[in-house]
């Protein structure tokens, strides 16, 4: 089965000013899952965004990374303000989660401590576990925004570990995600999807080439789908 492939619209968590030059070359590419952060673009600029990536026929997500309270609330309020479909991130569960009660937001909270910009993961694999597994078990809650690679554990097993606190509900694992290797790592271990933005937007990823079309087209393939033509 093919993992979710989300392609963020982003850089150093941050919404890039150009994303939406580089929306239509991801929805051409066949990419149905699509996403930016809260910072980076003014308010208007993200509703607009958001209504382009609906237009284009994908799912959208909205991912905060500052556990600021007050941020996060505001970026919950954001969510439900421009229709995202999914949100990521963002902070307390118990400050976020009746933001978005009375919407169709899903809500995918990160599991463990995460500090610092960009962010990182602190903590055991046990001590994450344990947080993934208390909030897997909110019926507000409807599945993990998990930062593998930015801990100092190992991420393989940190995702398995995860997965299995967390089944039924899915794992999505985000941040420093550069290479087939780690794709089917996180396969193997259980996620059910992935983030990639600076690694693509940036012509990181292996691939045939370091333009975006050829980038999204490799990590397609990494992921278990069938991209779109290769020319835009």
């Amino acid at each position: 089965m093919a993992l979710d492939f989300i392609f963020m619209l982003t850089r150093h968590d941050r919404t890039v000013s150009d994303a939406f030059a580089h929306l239509p070359v991801a929805i051409k590419a066949g990419v149905r899952h699509i996403g930016f952060k809260d910072v980076g673009l003014p308010a208007a600029a993200l509703k607009e965004l958001n209504a382009a990536i609906h237009e284009g026929g994908a799912t959208s997500y909205l991912e905060v990374v500052s556990l600021d309270r007050e941020q996060g609330a505001a970026a919950a309020a954001l969510a439900v303000g421009i229709g995202v479909d999914r949100l990521l991130g963002a902070g307390d569960v118990r400050d976020i989660a009746p933001i978005l009660a009375a919407s169709p937001v899903q809500f995918f909270p990160f599991p463990g401590q995460v500090c610092g910009h960009p962010s990182v993961l602190e903590g055991s694999i046990a001590e994450i576990t344990a947080s993934a597994r208390q909030l897997a078990a909110r019926d507000d809650v409807h599945g993990l925004d998990l930062l593998a690679y930015r801990s100092a554990v190992n991420a393989p097993a940190l995702i398995a570990a995860v997965c299995e606190a967390a089944a039924p509900k899915p794992v999505i694992v985000a941040g420093s995600i550069d290479s087939p290797e780690r794709i089917q790592a996180l396969s193997a271990a259980g996620a059910a999807g992935f983030t990639i933005g600076t690694a693509a937007l940036d012509g990181r990823f292996p691939a045939t080439g370091g333009d975006l079309n050829a980038q999204l087209g490799a990590i397609l393939r990494a992921a278990g789908d069938e991209p779109a033509l290769e020319t835009v």
